[in-house]
């Protein structure tokens, strides 16, 4: 059965998409439906930008324990 709407997406499958995009590129069908709902939805924007905060701490923690 397809979908009514194929690129509308849920914040639980825009949060698995914001997470998956860390070690995949996404098809272009799926970077549409990140964009089309990140354009409307206030929660995953800040989401998104928690996962950008912990991603430069951890590139930063292994800076400093590479030090060591």
């Amino acid at each position: 059965m397809k979908a009514r709407y194929p690129f509308r997406r849920t914040c639980k499958e825009v949060s698995a998409l914001l997470i998956a995009r860390e070690d995949r590129e996404l098809p272009w069908q799926e970077r549409l439906g990140l964009k089309l709902h990140m354009a409307m939805c206030e929660a995953c924007p800040r989401f998104e930008q928690q996962l950008l905060t912990m991603r430069q701490a951890m590139g930063r923690w292994r800076a400093y324990s590479e030090e060591d």
